[in-house]
């Protein structure tokens, strides 16, 4: 198999784990949008829905694909990234990307290396400790995940980081998403206009709707 077939391989599937994970993202979020219910609604509706995640068979499948989406998606765009850096090389004197892209196409890995950064964080304090930790139950006798979440967000740097993270990982999206389409194909020539707005649409729908979140829930606090 050739280089540019192996390139192309390699893009598809970065695409193609990219758009799964920004489907999930549709999911999580509407998920984490049970936390501005009124708080005795929202701790046991929240809890409950933690717990039919963890425990259906299904849902279990699927978070495996989401697993090897995230690991695939990391080691291909780092892969991709370097073979960039190799293709334009230093030989060049003048980097002209600036003038052929824009400021996010050109700096994907960055801010995709801040959204895995904040990732492990967040994997963290609420995945490991929800599977692995001991976490108090709630008097449906599920894990208490609601009262971890909201403490997590009385902390105002911890809310900043959040806040932060989901800028970046919106930006990531206004590319990512218009770029995956095109990759694979979905891209016509006759509604180019509308489907470059996608990743625009998507990215502030995404955005807006995480970082509101822990932005209520703190300022409830106050």
């Amino acid at each position: 198999m050739g280089f540019k077939q192996t390139t192309l391989i390699k893009k598809i599937l970065m695409a193609l784990t990219g758009l799964f994970l920004a489907f999930f993202l549709i999911i999580h979020l509407l998920g984490n949008l049970q936390l501005l219910l009124p708080e005795e609604i929202a701790h046991t509706q929240f809890n409950a829905y933690s717990h039919f995640l963890s425990g259906n068979l299904l849902i279990k499948m699927v978070s495996y694909v989401l697993y090897f989406s995230i690991l695939y998606h990391v080691f291909d765009a780092l892969i991709i990234t370097i073979g960039n850096w190799r293709a334009n090389d230093t030989s060049y004197k003048k980097d002209n990307r600036a003038e052929v892209s824009g400021w996010i196409a050109r700096n994907m890995g960055l801010l995709g290396t801040f959204v895995l950064i904040f990732l492990v964080i967040h994997f963290k304090d609420y995945w490991y400790v929800y599977k692995f930790g001991s976490p108090p139950l709630d008097v449906e006798g599920n894990k208490d995940l609601y009262i971890i979440v909201v403490d997590s967000f009385k902390e105002l740097w911890y809310v900043v980081l959040y806040v932060i993270a989901i800028i970046a990982l919106g930006l990531h999206l206004i590319h990512g998403v218009s770029s995956a389409f095109r990759t694979l194909g979905l891209y016509h020539e006759k509604y180019i206009v509308w489907m470059k707005y996608i990743g625009y649409l998507f990215s502030i729908f995404i955005t807006l709707g995480f970082v509101m979140i822990p932005i209520i829930i703190y300022l409830k606090q106050l």
